[in-house]
């Protein structure tokens, strides 16, 4: 898809107030080129941040919540043809400007960016490469890297005790399970021809990945790195991401428009919550009562009551917003 190109000194933003204790909403705005910055109080995009031409699709903010870690995609999907990003942008939240720029020297594709929760380094996944890289974020230099052995390694989870790194593998169907520490992989699961997106319960016990050729999720044993369960859902399913108490796994539907429960201890199905039109990312908000989803179609983000089960109201979020993440 392509952007606008027009230079960021070009476009207006709105002042961001400092952000305070009820956080910011951040929303990869990729119908736009921008990062979308969101007062989830007001329930509104208060700034974009325009990325220089191309998109994201992901963003993650610093533990401290000033900065965002916005990986630039490029201007098409996995596997398909279109511009290979090279760059990482850093933008300052409060000031809505970029601040900061990783350049990986060539066309890598970088995409889902995650901090390490024990080294504090910055991961991202670069699937042209078939690897993760790893960046010093106080320098903002290039560190390391971690071999996947597949392509297109797209979406990464990492467990909490920091070991471990799992990349679903849209193309070939197969998530990588990576040593972190050491550096390398030491297992490929195959999953079926095609899969997408990839989470990991509180606990580190599970991790799941959907996928994209039946409805039904795959639920990976860490401690076996096998396939132990295919839980059975409605429509193929897409994001994934457990509840904060590790009790419930919400996992989006695009093409029926929904959210699936699952409890995490049966692997079943338990309820379904509409929500706008094509539901792909899900986010647990601190304090585990919220989750977003961002409706990509609908151009809005659900916000779901965990108590309940509801959608309390949707936030208008930007043309294709998709990838969203939650900063302090």
């Amino acid at each position: 898809m392509l952007r606008s190109r027009l230079a960021p000194f070009l476009i207006a933003l709105i002042a961001v107030p400092a952000i305070g204790q009820q956080g910011r909403l951040l929303v990869a705005q990729k119908g736009e080129g921008s990062l979308g910055i969101v007062d989830p109080a007001a329930g509104k995009v208060i700034a974009s941040v325009p990325e220089g031409g191309f998109t994201a699709h992901e963003v993650i903010a610093s533990p401290d919540g000033r900065l965002a870690y916005v990986p630039i995609y490029g201007n098409s999907g996995v596997g398909s043809p279109g511009t290979d990003g090279s760059k990482l942008v850093v933008v300052d939240i409060a000031a809505g400007k970029i601040v900061g720029t990783v350049d990986f020297g060539h066309g890598v594709r970088p995409h889902m960016p995650l901090i390490g929760p024990r080294d504090g380094l910055l991961y991202v996944t670069t699937e042209l490469d078939k690897s993760i890289s790893i960046i010093d974020p106080k320098t903002l230099k290039i560190v390391g890297a971690i071999p996947t052995g597949q392509p297109e390694s797209h979406m990464l989870a990492l467990s909490h005790d920091g070991r471990r790194g799992y990349t679903a593998n849209v193309g070939p169907g197969t998530v990588s399970v990576l040593d972190i520490a050491g550096r390398k992989t030491i297992a490929v699961i195959q999953i079926s021809k095609n899969t997408q997106r990839i989470s990991i319960t509180p606990d580190d016990k599970w991790v799941f990945t959907a996928d994209q050729t039946a409805p039904r999720l795959a639920a990976i044993d860490t401690a076996t790195d096998k396939v132990t369960h295919w839980i059975s859902i409605e429509a193929v399913a897409y994001g994934t991401a457990p509840t904060l108490d590790g009790r419930y796994l919400l996992v989006t539907m695009p093409s029926a428009s929904k959210v699936a429960v699952v409890d995490i201890k049966s692997m079943q199905v338990i309820q379904t919550i509409a929500t706008p039109a094509d539901p792909q990312e899900v986010l647990m908000r601190p304090g585990g009562k919220v989750a977003y989803v961002s409706c990509v179609g609908s151009h809005q983000i659900a916000e779901v009551d965990l108590g309940t089960w509801k959608v309390m109201r949707t936030i208008e979020d930007g043309k294709n917003s998709d990838g969203i993440a939650w900063a302090e």
